[in-house]
């Protein structure tokens, strides 16, 4: 072989080899580098995941506690009779119901329940003989016994803590709360995570994905099988073996997992970064799974750009050592690439000034609409006090009117009182002053409604009753109701809507009294309230008999000071602040004509817990 051969063979495989070389090693030291970057990321997950399930046991720790100070638990555990045992049946039952566990019950010194929570169940604990629960055991120790188990009564799972109950210095029962924790599985799933705690037996018991649940980590024995499913801590669970292709320890707490089941790990590939750290006050070992693949992914695209650089730059090389001789050309491409270098700096240095400024008009555009929001936010809670205040001003007649009738009655009871009581007609005495507080407690009614509506609301949040806007509502158009004959049917649900209880309160005193104004002189007039669920919204319909809305007035009737009312006796602004505030709740407010009268919609979000407990 000619050496003129041999030349371009020996470089070819040089540089074979270095591109070989440098893409394992740039592989190697990417993978290393993006495992650590992981490691870092999942020890933030994994605090963040500990914390959550720390908080969510220490919530009821102090339950089992609480029933050392109910006084009838205690005369139970030492006289267990009837009456005491439905007492404390219901006691535990309230507390169940307010604290939001699954169950709670009371059990005496043998193990056996004497009162629990769902007593009234045809599943009810009471009666039943748990000495077997470690619990229990723990707390006759005289501990606060911790334990996770699926109960053996209808195979529900939950978390057991307990609390020795002493009865003149000896533990005479034990009180148990179960928790419920499966709230942190649907919060782990819908933060996209792989995580699962496994409790002291290395079973799963809480899993980001269901498959998990009840798998073992590492193998059991038969004889330590055989005593898990006498104890029915798993019930009758087979507590089969998490499937592992392979598993690696890198550090402590530090593994990786190749998982087999390619239904659980096809999105993400089957290797894993397991990083695991044990609970507080418990034993249980919380595992956080960091899929593996987007890592090895990004090392092979590093490999791949390091090894296309290193062939470039040496293929470059070559060129540049085959043209070494030719100076000219070499002097006339450094100063190209000298000059194209200039070039490129003063366009990034212009392009950054262009930026720089860009960035700071921006800012001072951000700033002048925050400003503008500021004052907007501002002026439209003016303008709501000061419908208020309107509508309190067209209201101060009548409720003058109304506290004159209580005021003179009272000028009058309390002369005859003092005129009874010097004639020792004590009785009389006694029934007119039983009248007078009558009397003040309805005025303090009216007055304390009027400081109610007219109190400052600075927030469309917050939760309203609706029944109970409706009441306070009709309370302050009390006075214009007993001064004509109007009928109010009332159509509706009492819910729970997302809006400022003042705010909902304003809105219905503006719509009911425009009816009111539409029915003067109509007869058998009446006033409608109709209710209807709409998805997760609620729609409120005002609906009058009066006479109607001309098609001109009702494309007019949301502008400010807009009205049809006689001069004085409005501002024109009722329909406007009430649109605002229905908008401001992620609501709306329309009017729609009817046959004889008019009706106006209303319509609002649901909040969510109203939500939930309608389906």
């Amino acid at each position: 072989m000619s050496v003129r051969i041999r030349k371009p063979l020996f470089l070819s495989c040089l540089l074979l080899g270095l591109v070989l070389l440098c893409s394992t090693l740039t592989y190697q030291f990417s993978v290393q580098h993006g495992i650590d970057a992981l490691r870092e990321q999942g020890n933030r997950q994994l605090e963040l995941h500990t914390r959550g399930v720390e908080s969510e046991i220490e919530r009821f720790v102090w339950l089992p506690g609480l029933l050392q100070l109910n006084p009838v638990t205690l005369q139970l555990l030492q006289s267990p009779d009837a009456r005491h045992q439905l007492e404390v049946n219901r006691y535990l039952a309230a507390m169940n119901e307010r604290s939001g566990t699954l169950a709670s019950y009371v059990l005496d010194s043998n193990g056996r329940v004497l009162a629990a929570s769902n007593w009234r169940r045809s599943d009810s604990y009471v009666g039943e003989d748990l000495s077997f629960r470690p619990y229990y055991t723990e707390a006759m120790a005289g501990r606060s016994g911790r334990f996770y188990g699926i109960g053996s009564t209808i195979g529900e799972a939950g978390y057991y803590l307990s609390s020795p109950l002493r009865v003149g210095g000896r533990i005479a029962g034990v009180a148990v709360v179960k928790v419920r924790l499966a709230q942190l599985e649907a919060g782990w799933r819908k933060a996209g995570s792989g995580v699962f705690i496994a409790d002291e037996n290395g079973v799963i018991i809480l899993a980001s994905k269901p498959r998990w649940r009840l798998n073992v980590i590492h193998p059991l024995s038969q004889e330590r099988r055989n005593q898990l499913a006498q104890s029915l801590q798993y019930h009758w669970a087979s507590l089969p073996l998490l499937q592992l292709k392979s598993r690696r320890t890198l550090a402590p707490g530090l593994e990786r997992w190749e998982l087999s089941d390619s239904d659980v790990a096809a999105p993400e590939g089957h290797l894993f970064l397991a990083q695991s750290r044990t609970l507080n006050d418990t034993r249980w070992q919380l595992t956080l799974l960091s899929p593996l693949a987007p890592v090895k992914s990004a090392a092979w695209t590093h490999a791949m750009l390091a090894a296309t650089i290193v062939a470039v730059l040496t293929l470059l090389l070559i060129a540049w050592n085959e043209r070494r001789k030719v100076i000219a050309t070499r002097l006339s491409a450094r100063e190209a690439l000298q000059a194209a270098n200039s070039e490129l700096e003063r366009r990034i240095e212009e392009r950054t000034a262009d930026l720089s400024a860009s960035n700071e008009r921006l800012l001072a555009e951000i700033r002048e609409r925050e400003l503008a929001e500021q004052t907007l936010r501002k002026a439209q809670n003016e303008l709501i006090q000061a419908g208020k205040l309107a509508v309190i001003g067209q209201m101060s007649t009548s409720i003058a009117h109304e506290l004159n009738q209580p005021l003179a009655a009272l000028r009058t009871l309390s002369g005859n009182t003092v005129k009874f009581l010097a004639r020792g007609a004590y009785d009389t005495a006694a029934a007119n002053l039983k009248t007078i507080g009558e009397l003040v407690e309805r005025m303090g009614k009216i007055t304390g409604s009027l400081r109610s509506f007219a109190r400052r609301s600075e927030h469309a949040d917050g939760q309203a009753r609706l029944e109970t806007a409706v009441d306070a509502a009709l309370f302050l158009l009390q006075p214009r109701l007993s001064r004509y004959p109007v009928t109010v049917q009332r159509e509706f649900d009492d819910v729970l809507l997302a809006i400022d209880q003042t705010r909902l309160e304003q809105i219905l005193v503006n719509l009911i009294g425009n009816a009111l104004d539409a029915l003067q002189g109509v007869p058998a007039a009446c006033v409608r309230l109709i209710g209807q669920r709409d998805g997760g919204r609620y729609q409120l319909t005002v609906a009058d008999n009066g006479g109607g809305l001309p098609e001109q007035v009702r494309q007019h009737l949301f502008e400010p000071f807009f009205t049809t009312k006689p001069q004085g006796s409005g501002l024109g602004l009722g329909l406007t602040l009430s649109a605002s505030l229905a908008a401001a709740a992620n609501g709306t407010l329309q009017a729609q004509p009817l046959p004889q009268g008019a009706a106006f919609v209303l319509q609002l979000p649901l909040c969510p817990e109203q939500e939930l407990h309608h389906v």
